[in-house]
């Protein structure tokens, strides 16, 4: 659907009036965006002198972070179609028929459903997305010194996507009645926000003792 466009058609699409792409799909190319700088990092490092006189436990650690973003970079687009399918699922909720008690239910339990899973969608980016920190952090502890700015613009843009992705479950989530279901994805929301924040900053302040 998106995924597949070209830099200059998806934005084109993201400023025009349609509800697809939105925030959602901005979220998931922030997170892949990261990812694709984590890589880069890493295939700056693998291989190097310095690289080859680290421990073998990090190196392993560097190939697995390489691996794991590798894949995370692709992962993260299906995510802008993902989050677009689920939008377009509520969108057809909310033009069901009204007319009868039968048709009402119907509709009712169709929104409840589709709410859920257009916010769900980005709950699961953001998930996905703060665990990318761990293989940012190797990459600012251990990644070639010429390109630990691009580990430090990976964290700011993993937390962005983190953050863009909660926006988009909390304006579903207000309009669910299920208290205790809101607050436990309120208090999920507000972890991985808050502890995401920590880790950037603490990427940040190695990123910039490092290019001092």
């Amino acid at each position: 659907m998106y995924k597949n466009l070209m830099i200059k058609d998806f934005i084109e699409e993201l400023s025009s009036k349609a509800s697809t792409p939105g925030g959602g799909g901005a979220a998931a190319l922030c997170a892949s965006l990261a990812s694709s700088l984590t890589c880069m990092v890493f295939n700056l490092t693998v291989g190097k002198k310095k690289f080859e006189e680290l421990d073998e436990s990090i190196k392993n650690s560097i190939k697995n972070g390489l691996m794991n973003q590798d894949e995370n970079k692709s992962n993260f687009l299906e995510d802008i179609d993902k989050d677009a399918e689920a939008f377009i699922k509520l969108m057809a909720a909310y033009r069901m028929k009204k007319e009868t008690i039968e048709e009402v239910n119907e509709r009712n339990d169709k929104l409840k459903q589709g709410t859920i899973g257009a916010l769900e969608s980005p709950l699961h980016l953001a998930e996905k997305a703060y665990l990318v920190y761990d293989d940012i952090l190797i990459a600012t502890l251990y990644g070639n010194i010429n390109a630990i700015s691009d580990a430090g613009v990976s964290a700011i843009m993993i937390q962005s996507a983190i953050d863009s992705s909660i926006l988009n479950v909390r304006i579903n989530l207000s309009s669910l009645e299920d208290d205790e279901y809101k607050e436990t994805i309120l208090k999920r929301c507000k972890f991985l926000s808050l502890e995401g924040e920590k880790k950037k900053d603490h990427i940040l302040n190695i990123v910039n003792e490092k290019i001092r």
